[in-house]
């Protein structure tokens, strides 16, 4: 089956993420976007926002999740989120991007982002019948 996509790009967070003590005592913005992917044609067909998932509640989550607890690392934070997303068991897939624009580097840059793709664990198979042992 073909998946559907709902996009959340652009959401500004103030956290204390980061390796360095200044980073966790004096915060900075993280950028998040999260893609999930999803069949939207239930909700479609019945033009029911209780069968998709509302971006609105999806914005309010990401952005609790991504300020509490401190993490040192954005990779960190990605899982999270990812594992936040994936807990609606609409969402079967979901891409998240961490941009830590203020990122505490000697150089000049445009961007620092770390991207993760994760997906709902597929249902374990049933063992297929073996030979039985006699008793």
């Amino acid at each position: 089956m073909t998946l559907d996509q709902i996009a959340l790009r652009g959401l500004r967070v103030f956290a204390r993420h980061g390796v360095l003590d200044t980073e966790r005592q004096s915060g900075q913005e993280f950028v998040i976007d999260a893609v999930l992917w999803l069949d939207t044609r239930p909700a479609a067909g019945g033009d029911d926002l209780s069968k998709t998932i509302d971006y609105g509640a999806l914005a309010t989550r990401l952005v609790h999740l991504a300020q509490d607890p401190p993490v040192r690392l954005i990779e960190t934070l990605a899982e999270r989120l990812a594992a936040g997303c994936l807990s609606d068991p609409l969402v079967a897939e979901v891409e998240i991007t961490v941009h830590k624009p203020q990122a505490p580097i000697a150089h000049p840059f445009g961007d620092i982002a770390v991207v993760i793709r994760r997906s709902r664990p597929s249902p374990p198979e049933s063992p297929a019948p073996g030979p039985r042992r006699p008793a």
